[in-house]
């Protein structure tokens, strides 16, 4: 596996006229990040990661969650990227979401985590499978990293049907595997690897919706 290089901006044309953009999150994005998250507070909680009893305090301010994720990327751990849609080639990005790869391991392992959230109101319209295609193909291709897994909780319905769509493996539930909304949570794990996408997930995916 290569170094991880950050940061790294991608952007990708979809057949619908739409662009998304992966931005590397930055100070500067306090406000629409603020603003997104906010309007959709309540119907995210019940996906949100959250810190076991005991555990030290987290990122007390959106400044302080940039330098931790920053100094995550620095050092080739993460991919701390905001999601950005554009409704045209005229029109400006507007952020919508957010895409991390983390728990990067290099050598024999070669292998990350992908989470993700996104804007209520740009739900069903295929940006976060092609966020998470998007993110697969530069791991894949760029870093030479060999898996990808995401972890996701049984009941959420609407991140079993990005798996469904971009084809990843069903690998078995691991119990109490993630603390998420106040408890410890069982996840269903979903997993990629570079030789399953030979010609890369993003034109998988394309060809699909096509």
């Amino acid at each position: 596996m290569r170094e991880v290089q950050w940061p790294v901006a991608l952007t990708h044309a979809r057949p619908d006229g739409t662009q998304l953009r992966l931005q590397p999150i930055r100070r500067r994005d306090r406000a629409a990040w603020t603003e997104v998250r906010g309007r959709n507070a309540t119907w995210l909680r019940r996906w949100e990661a959250t810190l076991p009893p005991g555990s030290p305090p987290g990122p007390a301010s959106f400044a302080a969650l940039v330098r931790l994720l920053v100094g995550q990327a620095r050092q080739g751990r993460a991919m701390p990227w905001l999601i950005h849609l554009s409704e045209g080639a005229d029109q400006p990005f507007a952020l919508v979401g957010q895409l991390t790869v983390s728990g990067i391991v290099g050598g024999s392992a070669a292998w990350g985590q992908i989470g993700y959230w996104v804007d209520q109101r740009v739900a069903g319209r295929g940006i976060v499978p092609t966020a998470v295609a998007m993110a697969v193909d530069h791991c894949f291709g760029t870093v030479g990293m060999h898996r990808i897994e995401i972890a996701i909780r049984p009941e959420n319905a609407a991140s079993l049907r990005v798996v469904d769509k971009l084809g990843l493996r069903h690998e078995g539930l691991r119990p109490r595997y993630l603390h998420i909304d106040g408890d410890w949570r069982d996840h269903l794990v979903f997993a990629l690897n570079a030789e399953e996408v030979p010609d890369g997930l993003l034109q998988r995916w394309e060809r699909l919706r096509g």
